[in-house]
């Protein structure tokens, strides 16, 4: 428990920006997850809508901190490679 004045304005800072980030993350989280599923259930054009909306969240999400740029950048890279491997297959 923080005693020092500034060590609780310090703490309640860091419960802000947790919770934040967790707002963030789990936007982005669930946009990849409805990716991943469209991709799974072999739907091409919900792969691709759904791709459409995650990218613009999961760039958001590395705006705002709560996620590293590169990290976004892989995240990006690797949903659009699955989503044009399967219209590859199809």
């Amino acid at each position: 428990m923080a005693n020092h004045k500034s060590a609780e304005k310090r703490n309640r800072q860091s419960q802000a920006r947790r919770l934040r980030n967790r707002v963030n993350k789990t936007q982005m989280k669930n946009a990849v997850r409805k990716v991943n599923e469209a991709v799974l259930a072999g739907a091409m054009e919900e792969a691709k809508e759904a791709l459409k909306v995650a990218i613009p969240v999961i760039a958001r999400t590395a705006t705002k901190g709560s996620l590293h740029k590169k990290s976004a950048s892989r995240k990006v890279s690797r949903l659009t490679r699955s989503v044009n491997k399967m219209q590859a297959a199809v």
